[in-house]
């Protein structure tokens, strides 16, 4: 997996690609933990390069989605690709994410 960072003035981007799984899920808890840390409180989650995730990868979203929320600020997830989302779908985490498809999309609501 790789794991890219984009700062605007609207929020930070954070770009996965690759496989989100169990022997890589916390490299992204890191980022985002850090990101959160440093009061960036509007975190968009690029995952349009993503082609895999466990229920490990699941978990570290949700994590990141409620430190957000509890800060007041805006998670959003963009780009899922068909099979990502019928995960999503799957797992009800369709309902919790705010999830777009493109990130032009996604950008608007910040």
């Amino acid at each position: 997996m790789e794991i890219n960072e984009l700062k605007t003035d609207q929020c930070v981007i954070v770009g996965i690609t690759g496989r989100l799984d169990t022997t890589n899920y916390s490299m992204l808890e890191k980022k985002l933990m850090d990101l959160i840390d440093n009061q960036h409180d509007k975190i968009l989650v690029e995952c349009s390069g993503m082609d895999y995730i466990s229920s490990s990868g699941l978990r570290i979203l949700l994590m990141g989605l409620k430190k957000v929320t509890a800060l007041k600020g805006k998670f959003v997830l963009c780009g899922l690709q068909e099979n990502i989302h019928e995960i999503f779908e799957i797992s009800g985490f369709t309902s919790i994410f705010e999830i777009h498809p493109s990130r032009e999309e996604a950008l608007k609501i910040f």
